[in-house]
């Protein structure tokens, strides 16, 4: 807010949102503007909810990095078959003994029935390994997304019509059963079907698969946003002043699509989460004895542990419901704050 002060040479000075007194000396005007990015910082801070929210989101993400050190801490790993370490845990059926899935003080989270893997350091390497990949093929389909909706947006013409009928092409795909359909396909392209497939190309061909078909949405709508801005009189200026496509491109409309890029960008992270989670559930993602989200969902839907042990859902079910929750939570305020007429 601007409010008037009187100076002692009977001039006038605006201080505007609390910015630096002026100079009673020199009888100058002194006004402190705001850029966009800080008016959006000081409203997203306002946005209790959204902060809460971005609190939980860098928690996980924390958890995910440092894992080996937690486990170190912990004195466990995710990959002690303690079945055949510690029989004594567990009855003839392989569920363990003590009530509540063999939660304790030395097991905090409970043994996995079966194979007795534990439960808490599976968890918190299951999430390092679904946030990794659902980071990766977010910069993928980020990437992706600003070149080609971006080009197709400034350049138009034949470009703009190549670059949307792939984009209406590849829109048409069912992409959950692509996803399921395609998977093998795509491992075996780097391994023989009688080789064991290593870890290390299911997540490749996890990343290539989910962006194949992730990228479409974004590109439409950096598209639809630089159609607009192509046509405003600082992108004109700029073409007659002799700046070349590349540098209107990055000078001049990047800085203008930081919105709907970030917002959207919110929104597809945890979806990734949920389509790598559901593929590791169906058995064409990650599987043991390498930890994943989807994977211990899997293992609880089993005959074994829903009738004798109910309570190895719980952990990562409730785990992944907050992290879902919470990061749709942040994105709704991360847009809130960037466009705050918008409503709820």
């Amino acid at each position: 807010m601007t409010s008037p002060t009187d100076l002692e040479g009977g001039g006038r000075s605006a201080v505007v949102d609390g910015g630096p007194e002026p100079d009673t000396k020199t009888g100058t005007v002194t006004v402190e503007g705001r850029s966009p990015g800080r008016l959006m910082w000081i409203r997203f801070k306002r946005d209790r909810t959204g902060v809460i929210s971005a609190f939980v989101v860098a928690f996980f993400f924390v958890v995910a990095a440092a894992a080996p050190l937690i486990s170190k801490l912990y004195g466990k790993n995710p990959y002690t078959i303690y079945a055949d370490e510690r029989p004594e845990l567990f009855d003839s059926a392989g569920v363990p003994v003590q009530p509540n899935g063999g939660i304790s003080s030395e097991f905090w989270f409970g043994l996995e029935p079966g194979n007795g893997y534990d439960v808490f350091t599976k968890l918190i390497y299951g999430i390092r390994t679904s946030l990794t990949i659902s980071v990766a093929v977010t910069v993928a389909v980020v990437l992706t997304g600003i070149l080609l909706g971006i080009t197709a947006g400034y350049l138009g013409g034949r470009t703009d019509f190549f670059i949307g009928r792939i984009i209406d092409f590849l829109l048409a795909f069912p992409s959950q059963l692509f996803f399921i359909a395609s998977m093998p396909v795509v491992v075996s392209l780097f391994v023989s079907p009688r080789d064991e497939t290593p870890t290390y190309v299911r997540v490749v061909a996890l990343i290539a698969v989910q962006w194949a078909l992730g990228w479409m949405s974004l590109a439409r709508i950096l598209r639809g946003t630089t159609l607009a801005l192509r046509e405003r009189e600082f992108i004109e200026a700029a073409k007659v002043s002799g700046a070349s496509p590349w540098r209107i491109i990055r000078r001049e409309i990047l800085p203008n699509v930081v919105t709907p890029l970030l917002v959207q960008t919110t929104y597809t992270l945890p979806s990734l989460v949920t389509s790598e989670a559901g593929l590791s559930f169906l058995g064409v993602g990650i599987v043991e004895p390498t930890p994943d989200w989807g994977q211990m969902f899997s293992k609880a839907s089993t005959e074994l542990v829903l009738q004798n042990d109910i309570t190895y859902m719980f952990f990562p079910g409730v785990s992944m419901v907050v992290f879902i929750v919470a990061f749709n939570l942040l994105g709704d305020s991360v847009r809130d704050a960037f466009d705050p007429k918008a409503s709820r």
